[in-house]
């Protein structure tokens, strides 16, 4: 089991003074007025604050980050009614009135010499979502101090942030997708049969293309550097991946969209309304979930509350997501 620690949240919370008349009111009404007023007025102002989480894995350190959320609408979810999948929701204490809330995590991947940064982000094209910058900047980097970024697919909410403001946004970086979603996602017969939904995706790979001249499209697993690899995982799209993280006899799998909250890992016959081909989805998913179970492996997943990380459990015959407990453990 990895050794797992604690980054300390960028934050610091207002105190206020509550019930005055515990200081005396000649106290409170004469030099210490003006400071307690403007202290209450400060503890009204919402706190902005960018969640970090980091894990050691073997020589890398991996740093959970988000560029936000958006709530799916509980019909997005081919396979189950609506009200089936709302009722789910509320059964986990997560139920929201326009849905259930997507996490859009990213990974960083720092092994003191190249940082990988794996996806980018939907940057605001999708509910309110454009803060990974700003979780970048928290750890002191900038986006130009990127060595790499690794693209699980080419869906808006995973690409987003590469080509924001219609520029290379990480221009030292050597940008990694597979070969079958470059070849899907920049088919003008694919594009013009597809739905409006998916239609953003289709744009934004084509200037992905564009402006990373960088680009290698990947064929099948292999190995980026040291330590981290690329996985199969097709089915969500064609060229659907994930990324293993391995050292010193510890790993991690980011598994990008394999888990969805509220309906996985309980049922893979549950798809998401961007599935290319549920069919090959539920395939991936029958053959990973009891494998990630029988091994225990740590995971990271895009959508799932942030910091994503956990492992699938089989608990009494039924699949069941559960929260890795990532803090404090050194």
């Amino acid at each position: 089991m990895p050794q797992l620690s604690r980054r300390a949240f960028a934050s610091a919370l207002p105190l206020g003074l509550i019930g005055g008349s515990l200081l005396g009111g000649d106290l409170i009404g004469g030099a210490l007025a003006p400071a307690l007023a403007a202290t209450q007025d400060t503890a009204q102002t919402p706190v902005s604050v960018t969640p970090l989480a980091q894990i050691r894995i073997g020589r890398f350190t991996v740093t959970a980050l988000t560029d936000g959320y958006a709530d799916m609408p509980y019909d997005y979810f081919p396979g189950r009614a609506a009200a089936e999948v709302e009722q789910a929701a509320i059964a986990q204490f997560t139920a929201r009135p326009s849905g259930v809330r997507f996490l859009f995590n990213q990974y960083l991947v720092d092994d003191g010499e190249r940082r990988i940064l794996i996806d980018a982000g939907p940057a605001g094209s999708i509910g309110q979502t454009g803060e990974l910058p700003q979780a970048l900047s928290a750890l002191g980097l900038q986006r130009d101090q990127i060595d790499a970024v690794i693209v699980t697919h080419m869906h808006q909410d995973h690409m987003g942030g590469l080509i924001v403001g219609g520029k290379n946004n990480y221009p030292k970086a050597e940008l990694y997708i597979d070969r079958r979603d470059v070849t899907h996602w920049t088919d003008p017969a694919k594009r013009s049969g597809a739905p409006d939904y998916l239609q953003t995706s289709f744009q934004m790979a084509g200037e992905v293309v564009r402006l990373y001249p960088k680009l290698q499209a990947i064929d099948g697993e292999r190995e980026i550097v040291r330590g981290v690899s690329i996985v199969d995982l097709t089915g969500h799209t064609p060229g659907h991946i994930g990324v293993r993280v391995e050292d010193g006899g510890q790993s991690l799998i980011m598994v990008s969209d394999m888990i969805f909250p509220v309906v996985h890992p309980g049922a893979t016959d549950v798809f998401f309304l961007f599935e290319q081909d549920p069919a090959a989805a539920k395939a991936m998913r029958d053959r990973f979930f009891p494998r990630a179970a029988s091994e225990g492996a740590l995971i990271a997943a895009t959508h799932m509350p942030f910091p994503g990380l956990g492992r699938v459990v089989a608990d009494r015959g039924q699949m069941r997501w559960q929260v890795a407990d990532w803090a404090l453990q050194n």
